[in-house]
């Protein structure tokens, strides 16, 4: 029986704060793009920067709660080092301040593409970007800069929680989208809710192509290997005590399912310049299945590494 050191707190800190890293990095991207999204570029930029604190702020509230002396984390910020945990706080401590008030801009009333706070709220993608990229990288540099556990200590961790995150977020935005954004009579609105769901789509399945050959390279590179890291991944692999819950939920729900789905919605207009149709089920079905995908990949991630230690112990 093994003992689980890092329970659902850190799990949810993982997976909250890459959601929420990938909406306001998504979010910036949005509205500093020129072209593409038409006029509703900004809603989705909306929808991505008043999501993605939340979930950033209720992670880093559970792993510090988690320390079990929260106070203590505050030690963290007062030495600048190298150590992963120390620039993990400083970034999450950044990441926090900097996506609030970028959120903050989309907030009055009479915020809209051309309002007085333009030039702010530009300013703060600029830097919100690189920062919620870095928050995203760093949950996977986190785990891998253990190798203690050799199911974690892979540069390709980092990588693929990157994906996931943009993944989730880009979920999450077009939930938002589906119950605020919508219901609009105005044809030439619908129209342009159409084309933004399609960029939308269109860019979730280059991501979720990516985790694939990510998860493949991952697996690849164990197997080629030997000792303490074949050992780990067996875990995952068929007859492993994680294999289901990873190829059910993390292969099969999360990425292959959405990405068949959002290939057979964006071919007719990508290959055949024929109009795309948004369907509301199917945009709160496949981002919940990519969401649930997410928080199952950090789970069985988290639990594959503490139980499984080096061959040799």
């Amino acid at each position: 029986m093994h003992e689980l050191t890092w329970g659902l707190p850190v799990i949810l800190y993982l997976f909250l704060a890459g959601l929420g890293a990938g909406a306001v990095t998504v979010s910036g991207s949005v509205l500093l793009r020129k072209g593409g999204f038409g006029s509703s570029r900004f809603a989705i930029a909306r929808c991505g920067a008043l999501i993605g604190p939340l979930p950033v702020m209720l992670g880093t509230f559970l792993i510090v709660f988690e320390l079990g002396q929260p106070f203590r984390a505050l030690n963290l910020f007062k030495l600048i080092n190298l150590s992963p945990m120390n620039i993990g706080s400083w970034l999450l401590g950044a990441f926090i301040f900097l996506s609030l008030l970028y959120a903050l801009t989309f907030l009055p009333p009479s915020a809209g593409p051309g309002d007085r706070l333009r030039g702010v709220r530009r300013a703060l993608a600029w830097i919100c970007v690189p920062v919620g990229i870095s928050v995203a990288i760093y949950t996977g540099i986190m785990l891998g800069a253990m190798p203690a556990r050799p199911f974690w200590n892979s540069p390709i961790l980092a990588g693929l929680f990157l994906l996931s995150a943009l993944s989730t977020g880009v979920a999450s935005i077009i939930l938002a989208g589906v119950f605020f954004r919508r219901n609009h009579r105005d044809p030439a609105v619908r129209d342009d809710y159409d084309n933004s769901s399609y960029l939308l789509t269109a860019s979730d399945a280059l991501l979720i192509g990516g985790e694939l050959i990510i998860i493949f390279l991952f697996l690849m590179f164990a197997q080629l290997t030997i000792g303490d890291v074949r050992y780990a991944v067996n875990v995952i692999l068929p007859g492993g005590n994680l294999a289901p819950a990873f190829w059910g939920l993390v292969i099969v729900i999360g990425l292959v399912i959405p990405l068949v789905v959002e290939i057979v919605l964006i071919v007719p207009k990508l290959l055949y310049g024929r109009r795309f149709v948004s369907i509301p089920a199917i945009e709160v079905a496949i981002p919940t299945a990519i969401i649930i995908g997410g928080f199952a990949l950090r789970y069985i991630i988290v639990v594959a590494g503490q139980i499984t230690a080096p061959a040799a112990l």
